[in-house]
């Protein structure tokens, strides 16, 4: 049997404190091949969106993939962002959140990472947000 990841829950749950809070969510994406944002916003293969509900619509915080609709420089845009990719979660204005441990590249087929030896823990990767 597999266990669940953990994010995907975590995530609701600052998502809701957050806006419950009166403060504004942002989540901090890492990029790759089966996230969904307009790439000329992307900076060192990141990006930071703001998911208020007064910026997006239609807003689904799935077990593997958050989905919302919105607006980049007045362009319409459908974004997927696969929960392996997000880092982090935060209130803009207070930099309260939560980072998350990257998930090798957001979930690749079970079969190929099935094989592979597990490494070490090395340095840490995350880093502050403010």
């Amino acid at each position: 049997m597999t266990a669940l990841s953990r994010q995907p829950y975590l995530l609701r749950a600052m998502y809701e404190w957050i806006v419950d809070s009166g403060l504004t969510p942002y989540v901090l994406i890492a990029h790759g091949p089966k996230v969904r944002v307009p790439l000329q916003h992307v900076r060192d293969g990141k990006i930071v969106l703001n998911i208020s509900p007064t910026a997006i619509r239609d807003l689904e915080l799935g077990n593997e993939m958050v989905t919302f609709a919105g607006r980049f420089s007045g362009n319409h845009f459908d974004v997927e962002l696969p929960v392996g990719n997000i880092q982090a979660i935060y209130a803009k204005e207070t930099s309260e959140g939560m980072m998350f441990e990257a998930e090798p590249e957001a979930q690749r087929d079970d079969d190929e990472t099935a094989d592979e030896p597990t490494k070490g823990k090395g340095a840490s990767h995350l880093q502050v947000i403010k």
